[in-house]
């Protein structure tokens, strides 16, 4: 005779929100200093070169720490991971607003990215504990969840510009400290605790593993500087991804690893893996080339640009939190992932015939209308499918895999999108036809990245049972 499922918590939705709230704050603190460069590469002398890594430093603190945090979540409880987390970030913030010249700035925002690595897959395993035996309310859960990350992400661009152009760009960092407190005073009374396991953790392994992501991107970034085929590109390249390897060969042999490698074997988690961080390789510099298009394109300013995402932003969340779950109850996750993915490469592919002299109603509306049902199809049943395939005490590993794979995607895809743009013209500011070019480029680049998706998922996704067909909450029998 089964047992009755324990009870639902019943702030479960209040903890939902933070969790949410999480989500919505990591995705747009990689977007909201964008706006904010130009004047914060004049008050803190950054060369051009090195403005990217206020974006890279924590792109990639942020991707290569995930696993580290999700190991730790699985050891010391999610909630404790997840306000150590906030903590950290709101500390990184102040520094990152307070910063006198470029190593202190840099410094802050790979604090941010640390903090963003330990909230990441840390409410990811709390909204687990607070759902997982719930597959409906689950659903839903994810739905909201994953609507916040397109959200954040075009918040952080329309916001960026508000503040930038109100206010002063350290504001754009110092946005997260009343954030940070309102989640950490909440937190207590709202999430879910879990026991601390014993266990050994990897740092060195997550040193590795960071460092080795952090030496492809600078390659990826710097080869159009040095040359596709100049010995100091591929030198680099080569050496961050021995780095990457050495971090596999390490877990390979460790007995208490940051990432058990025979989780792999775990049906579908590779495929739904692959579909999170194509997704992310063509998501990312869709949305981060638009917004050059429209400034430097089509001369709108901060606020305006910002607002023209809006549309796209609302659209996802609609979808996302209305149509994705009722689309997944009726034919489950594969059909959802290919489809989506093949709409956003379209979506992608008709942005790439935007003109110089077009308008934001005929040349970009349409199009990225089409790219947001894209994304709103395919992340959630990937999402979902990602979490679902790990054991239930391996969430916080499932959730740093997964997170890891979205991140590592969109540090990954930018910068080699920002490669192909400027190869093809981007670099000629001010000439409105060059620069369309290159943004083209890059979007055609991005399209092919998540067709390339679709093709992969669609190889490697074992088909699923709809949400109607399967198992429900354990009942007594």
């Amino acid at each position: 005779m089964s047992t009755p499922s324990a009870p639902p918590s019943p702030r479960r939705w209040t903890a939902l929100v933070l969790i949410a709230l999480a989500q919505f704050t990591v995705i747009m603190d990689t977007s909201i200093i964008g706006v904010a460069l130009p004047k914060m590469q004049v008050d803190l002398g950054f060369s051009p070169e090195g403005l990217s890594w206020v974006f890279n430093a924590y792109v990639v603190a942020f991707g290569g720490l995930l696993l580290l945090g999700g190991r730790l979540s699985d050891l010391f409880g999610a909630k404790r991971i997840f306000v150590a987390g906030w903590t950290v970030m709101a500390g990184g913030s102040l520094v990152a607003g307070l910063a006198p010249e470029v190593w202190v700035e840099l410094t802050g925002r790979a604090l941010q990215g640390v903090g963003a690595a330990l909230i990441a897959p840390s409410a990811l395993t709390l909204l687990m504990m607070l759902f997982g035996a719930r597959p409906k309310e689950l659903t839903k859960a994810l739905a909201l969840y994953g609507a916040a990350a397109p959200a954040g992400g075009t918040a952080g661009v329309f916001l960026g510009g508000v503040i930038t152009e109100y206010a002063s760009w350290p504001w754009v960092f110092y946005i997260n400290i009343p954030i940070a407190l309102v989640v950490l005073a909440f937190t207590p009374g709202v999430m879910p605790s879990s026991p601390v396991r014993r266990g050994s953790v990897d740092f060195g392994g997550a040193a590795t593993v960071t460092v080795g992501l952090a030496t492809a991107v600078y390659a990826i970034v710097r080869a159009p500087e040095t040359g596709w085929g100049s010995a100091e590109t591929w030198l680099v390249l080569l050496a961050g991804l021995a780095l990457i390897g050495t971090f596999v060969a390490i877990q390979s042999k460790r007995r208490e690893p940051l990432m058990r490698l025979g989780i792999w074997k775990s049906p579908n988690l590779a495929g739904a893996n692959i579909a999170q961080l194509l997704m992310a390789a063509a998501w990312i510099p869709m949305w981060f080339f638009l917004n050059l298009y429209l400034q430097q394109v089509l001369g709108l300013g901060a606020f305006a640009s910002g607002a023209a995402l809006l549309p796209m932003t609302v659209a996802i969340m609609i979808m996302m939190i209305v149509l994705a779950p009722r689309l997944m109850a009726r034919f489950g996750s594969r059909p959802l992932i290919v489809t989506g993915l093949l709409a956003l490469a379209v979506g992608m592919l008709w942005l790439s015939f935007a003109r110089a002299d077009g308008t934001f109603w005929v040349d970009v509306l349409p199009a990225s209308l089409l790219a947001a049902a894209g994304m709103s199809l395919a992340f959630i049943p990937s999402l979902g499918t990602a979490l679902s395939s790990a054991r239930p005490e391996e969430g916080g590993l499932a959730s740093g895999i997964v997170n890891t794979s979205y991140q590592v995607g969109s540090a990954l895809g930018l910068a080699a999108m920002t490669a192909v743009s400027a190869a093809y013209g981007a670099r000629e500011l001010g000439d409105p036809e060059a620069l369309t070019n290159g943004f083209s480029a890059a979007f055609i680049g991005a399209a092919a990245l998540a067709a390339v998706g679709a093709v992969a998922s669609l190889l490697t996704l074992r088909g699923a049972p709809s949400q109607d067909s399967a198992p429900s909450e354990k009942q007594p029998v």
